[in-house]
């Protein structure tokens, strides 16, 4: 098999793994298992916290003492029967142990999956875009899958698999770790002369153009999760009016706005028009949303806004992570990842669903949320970090460090 072909299908079980059991885990624990919210919270805070503690544990193997393709299969294979068994548990304490220790192997195959496509990828700007969207098919393949399971379950009169989306979800991951072991080898670097990898990436903090990239990063990852949070029960609010039927079927817009972003544009743009300018637009692409969602009229220009999540997220956070691989000297490739990963989809994401919890509390009253008042929050957040970036960020190509 190509090379292609194997960096491919590694992204498309990565998140298809990860899109078998998010979107729709929350469902069956409040309906099925009868869960309150902040049990539901609290399993869903389990991967951002496991992306907190453990990527810079996987780097940090991967990059002194073992091949990352075999680090991958295997922390894929025991969180496969993680999953199998978690299919099974129906009480909170045993499941949100299981999960917490599931979610702390699954995190650092995150930022190995990347480091481990980078190593491998010729040009990187021009193919990581066309590798990394076969994770959001993945992603998309997944959640089809789910559903027409449970259809077929339904008209056959039988009633689904207890645990069905995380029996779905093991599934892939014991698929992935058999087939890891057959992605391109990734040894160590030998000729690493400092022995802790991790404390070598925290030092790129010490340049002042990585400093502002990683900081902005982190809290452009906090407004991300106004958007996964509360974009569902803002279409359904008669404010827009989308019924609850429909809305995952419309908010599947997104990712089908950023398959084509990341495999057509990303590739066209980053070479010619470089770095900095990328990252600029998606930063730009958010406060644009959020501002038509404050709008909120007419209701198709909010459902159409929708596609600038492809801009949104790979102009911004898929360009982040091959700009941390530039500038990343290559001893230390996988813990940079990890850098980036534990500042974006950890912190940024854990803070980022409290925070937007807490707005959508603080302007909710008896007559309902208002929206408005809700998304201006983080429009303005995100222009001032447009701002910011491009003021201070200077990372053009004469800039980056040489590999």
């Amino acid at each position: 098999m190509g090379l292609k072909f194997r960096l491919g299908m590694m992204m498309f079980l990565q998140y298809a793994i990860w899109g078998s059991w998010s979107p729709v885990l929350s469902d069956y624990l409040i309906n099925k298992l009868g869960f309150q919210g902040t049990q539901v919270g609290f399993i869903y805070s389990l991967l951002p916290l496991a992306t907190i503690i453990s990527p810079f544990i996987g780097g940090q193997v991967a990059d002194r003492y073992f091949p990352t393709q075999k680090i991958i299969a295997i922390l894929q294979l025991i969180g496969g029967l993680l999953l199998l068994i978690g299919s099974r548990l129906t009480d909170f304490a045993s499941l949100s142990g299981l999960m917490l220790v599931y979610c702390l192997i699954y995190a650092p195959t995150l930022a190995l999956t990347n480091s481990l496509a980078f190593i491998h990828l010729r040009d990187t700007e021009r193919e990581f875009g066309q590798i990394r969207v076969w994770g959001t098919i993945g992603w998309i393949i997944a959640g089809l899958i789910l559903a027409g399971w449970r259809l077929a379950f339904k008209a056959s009169g039988l009633s689904p698999l207890t645990g069905d989306t995380l029996l779905l979800a093991g599934f892939f991951s014991l698929l992935m770790g058999v087939t890891s072991f057959n992605l391109p080898h990734t040894p160590p670097k030998k000729e690493a002369t400092k022995p802790w990898a991790f404390l070598e990436a925290l030092r790129l903090l010490r340049d002042k153009n990585f400093a502002v990239f990683i900081t902005i990063a982190f809290v452009v990852a906090t407004e991300l999760m106004f958007y996964y949070v509360m974009t569902a029960p803002y279409l359904t609010s008669e404010m827009i009016g989308v019924s609850s039927s429909a809305v995952s079927g419309i908010m599947v817009i997104a990712q089908v706005a950023e398959i084509f972003v990341m495999a057509l544009l990303l590739p066209y743009f980053l070479p010619r028009f470089g770095i900095r300018i990328t990252l600029l637009i998606g930063i730009l692409a958010w406060p644009i949303r959020y501002i038509i969602f404050v709008i909120g009229q007419p209701s198709w220009l909010v459902i159409a806004s929708l596609t600038l999540h492809g801009f949104c997220y790979v102009f911004f956070f898929t360009a982040a992570f091959i700009y941390v691989d530039r500038v990343a000297p290559g001893d230390i490739r996988a813990s940079a990842q990890s850098l980036i990963t534990l500042a974006t989809i950890g912190l940024g994401n854990y803070l980022g669903s409290l925070f937007a919890g807490w707005i959508q509390s603080l302007f909710t009253g008896p007559e309902g949320t208002n929206w408005r008042a809700v998304f201006a929050i983080p429009a303005v957040i995100t222009i001032l970090c447009a701002v910011v970036f491009m003021f201070f960020f200077k990372g053009d190509k004469n800039n980056e460090r040489k590999r």
